[in-house]
């Protein structure tokens, strides 16, 4: 057992189209976007990594904080980690849901060379275009769905995980690199006025690290926010 979340199953990918078409995708608003934190219940074994994640990170070495500790099996390291990445990501964007608006983001981009549209190859099966807002709300709902799915992330102590465990974590990891690619390009010196950009700073480099350390995210998917990572990932 690790975490307690709630709500369906494992979907198709999300699609990455170069940003060159006009964009006229439908938005209901932003307000469902954030979210309540995900947490692990008491005496799991999500709790006792959390407890590990916050030691380590208390200690400002965050390389330190990714790696797998001693003795520990990887796919609960990686379920404990995602569930406190969707959380984290989940509040950095929820204090730009006064600026990221259908207006301002007509499109989910990612400076002027990527575009993002949405797919969860259920509900909706061919890549649409959507404003900025409404593919986080999508993205967001879309992993609540595979976090709270037990098939996927299970909640009984001992249950297995499933074959394909690490594939629906890279893409989970893929989607939330999205958010953090489109906060950089469009909304960096919102942050800036709002005083957040060391915590964004800090954030993103513990959630690049922790991919960089378990290969999460292939390098092409990286590229609107490369010359970043790599000032963060060559100290190293």
């Amino acid at each position: 057992m690790w975490v307690k979340v709630q709500r369906h199953p494992l979907c198709a990918d999300s699609s990455l189209y170069p940003a060159h078409s006009h964009i006229s995708g439908t938005n209901n608003g932003n307000q469902r976007t954030f979210r309540p934190k995900k947490s692990a219940p008491s005496g799991s074994k999500g709790a006792q990594l959390r407890k590990h994640i916050d030691a380590t990170l208390g200690s400002g070495n965050l390389r330190e904080a990714v790696r797998l500790p001693p003795g520990e099996d990887i796919h609960e390291w990686l379920a404990v980690n995602t569930v406190d990445f969707f959380n984290q990501v989940n509040l950095l964007y929820g204090t730009l849901t006064e600026f990221c608006t259908p207006e301002n983001c007509p499109t989910m981009t990612a400076g002027p060379k990527y575009e993002y549209r949405w797919a969860d190859g259920v509900q909706i099966k061919k890549p649409i275009e959507v404003s900025a807002p409404k593919y986080v709300e999508y993205l967001m709902d879309w992993i609540e769905s595979q976090l709270d799915d037990e098939s996927l992330f299970p909640q009984r102590l001992g249950a297995p995980f499933p074959p394909n465990f690490r594939d629906v974590v890279k893409t989970i990891f893929k989607r939330l690199f999205r958010v953090y690619a489109h906060i950089y390009h469009s909304h960096f010196q919102k942050i800036v006025s709002l005083k957040e950009e060391a915590h964004l700073n800090t954030c993103f480099k513990h959630f690049i690290l922790f991919t960089c350390e378990f290969g999460l995210i292939d390098k092409k998917e990286l590229a609107p926010l490369q010359e970043l990572i790599e000032s963060i990932v060559v100290p190293y």
